[in-house]
């Protein structure tokens, strides 16, 4: 698509002009903002691109909510024509190479692998006594989220839109997933869920002598600190700008 693009004339300049356009609700946004001043660790976690995240994220003043961005890079040429290339790099194969058996998977990315390197970072930062226990809350809506639901804890949450693939798919077979599902059916929904679950873990955290978990939350788009907890903290990963695959 950007070949073609880049074939007809289109500049770097245009296509992001173009990408500015998109409409961000704003209970989006206030979801973003509420969660990192409660203390959520923010991180994306996309099949849409770098370019394309960074370019929305800059226009909306949100690029210094999220400590990673997980997604297919993006790089402009000498030409000036924008190149997309995998996360998970397959090109030189006949299939994926990250080898993933799901069919909800596409070949360049897998959400799962990726969820399963950060579970283990998260995990061995906790048994080094660097953070404390964390808590995942994953947002998301396409068949590429499914994944990533499957390696959820019961600890963790996660957060389907309603009536799109995620959704569809963890409700064929709901034992299947183990973490504690919120689904929420539009962006004003997204963001009363998202605070209510991160209310629940600070309250879950006062009871408990250890000062409480750290809540890792995931969005689509879209891991957390508390609310007015003093000792809770949390954080967010990928996926409050929709992405679907």
């Amino acid at each position: 698509m950007m070949g073609e693009l880049h074939s007809q004339g289109k500049t770097i300049d245009e296509i992001a002009g173009s990408i500015r356009t998109a409409p961000l609700s704003h209970h989006v946004v206030a979801a973003i903002k509420a969660a990192q001043a409660l203390g959520c660790e923010l991180r994306i976690l996309s099949d849409a691109n770098a370019f394309f995240i960074d370019t929305v994220l800059a226009h909306h003043g949100l690029a210094g909510y999220f400590s990673e961005i997980s997604t297919n890079p993006a790089s402009v040429d000498a030409g000036g024509r924008l190149r997309i290339t995998p996360h998970h790099d397959f090109r030189h194969g006949s299939c994926s190479s990250h080898g993933c058996a799901l069919a909800t998977c596409p070949p360049n990315m897998c959400k799962g692998k990726v969820m399963e390197a950060m579970l283990q970072e998260l995990s061995a930062a906790a048994a080094a006594g660097t953070r404390r226990p964390s808590r995942v809350v994953y947002l998301g809506d396409g068949r590429g989220d499914y994944c990533p639901t499957l390696k959820l804890a019961e600890r963790d949450y996660m957060m389907p839109r309603k009536g799109y693939p995620v959704w569809d798919l963890i409700a064929g077979d709901r034992r299947a997933v183990r973490a504690d599902v919120r689904g929420w059916a539009d962006f004003k929904d997204l963001e009363t869920v998202l605070l209510d679950i991160i209310h629940e873990c600070a309250a879950a955290a006062m009871m408990e002598q250890d000062g409480g978990d750290q809540v890792v939350v995931g969005m689509v788009v879209p891991e957390c600190r508390a609310l007015s907890a003093p000792k809770m903290a949390m954080a967010v990963l990928p996926k409050a700008i929709h992405a679907p695959n």
